[in-house]
C-alpha cells in the first residue's frame, strides 16, 4: 500500500476504543500501525494556573489542538514521522516529553472525537463508531480514574454528571452518523474480527 489504510475509532468514554485498537494491533502486528492517542491533543496550558485547569471542559471539543492533530495525521500521511504530544493528567497539561511515531502502512486515530473533524473525517479510509450503553461505559471511567488518575468517587461521578455525560449527548453521540461501522454492545468479538480481518488483508 502507497497510501496508509486511516481508521478513526471513536465512541464515549470507557466504550471500548483501546479495546478495538488492540484487537486491530493484534492483527496485524504492532510494527504495521501507527497509533494516535487524541486524548494526548489536549491544549497546552502552561498560560493557565493548575486553579484555572481544574475549570477545563475536557469533554469539549475545544478542549483539543485540532491543528496540530490535523496536522500530525498529514504528516503520517505523507510519510513523515511526528513527535505527538504527551498530555499530563496530575498537571491537567501537556508534557515537557514528546513520543516519536514513524510512519506506517495502517495508523489508527484513537479517542472520543476522531470523527468530529471534517478535515480529520476526509482523511480516513474507515470510520468506527464503538457504542456501549451509559451504565458500562460511566463504571469504567470511574475504575480508570480512580485506579490511574488518583481521582476520588465523588470526583469522577460531579465530573460524569456536570460535563461527561451532557458533552456525549451534544458532541460525541451525533458523530455516530459520519461512522462507515458502528460496533454495537462496545468491542464485541464478532464485530472486531470482520474489522481486523479486512484490514490485516489489505495489508498482506
Amino acid at each position: 500500500m502507497t497510501t496508509p489504510f486511516i481508521i478513526g475509532i471513536a465512541g464515549g468514554s470507557g466504550s471500548g476504543k483501546s479495546t478495538v485498537t488492540r484487537k486491530v494491533l493484534e492483527a496485524i502486528g504492532s510494527d504495521q500501525a501507527a497509533v494516535i492517542v487524541q486524548d494526548y491533543y489536549y491544549r497546552d496550558q502552561s498560560h493557565l494556573s493548575f486553579e484555572q485547569r481544574l475549570g477545563t471542559n475536557y469533554d469539549h471539543p475545544q478542549a483539543f489542538d485540532w491543528p496540530l492533530l490535523v496536522e500530525h495525521i498529514a504528516d503520517l500521511r505523507n510519510g513523515l514521522g511526528i513527535d505527538m504530544p504527551v498530555y499530563d493528567f496530575a498537571r491537567h497539561n501537556r508534557a515537557e516529553e514528546t513520543v516519536r511515531v514513524e510512519p506506517a502502512p495502517v495508523i489508527v486515530i484513537e479517542g472520543l472525537f476522531p470523527l468530529y473533524d471534517a478535515a480529520l473525517r476526509e482523511m480516513m479510509s474507515l470510520k468506527i463508531f464503538v457504542d456501549t450503553d451509559a451504565d458500562v461505559r460511566f463504571i469504567r471511567r470511574l475504575q480508570r480514574d480512580i485506579a490511574e488518575r488518583g481521582r476520588t468517587t465523588d470526583s469522577v461521578i460531579e465530573q460524569y454528571l456536570a460535563t461527561v455525560r451532557p458533552m456525549h449527548n451534544q458532541f460525541i453521540e451525533p458523530t455516530k452518523r459520519f461512522a462507515d461501522v458502528i460496533l454495537p454492545h462496545g468491542a464485541n468479538e464478532p464485530a472486531v474480527d470482520i474489522i481486523t480481518t479486512k484490514v490485516a488483508s489489505l495489508i498482506a
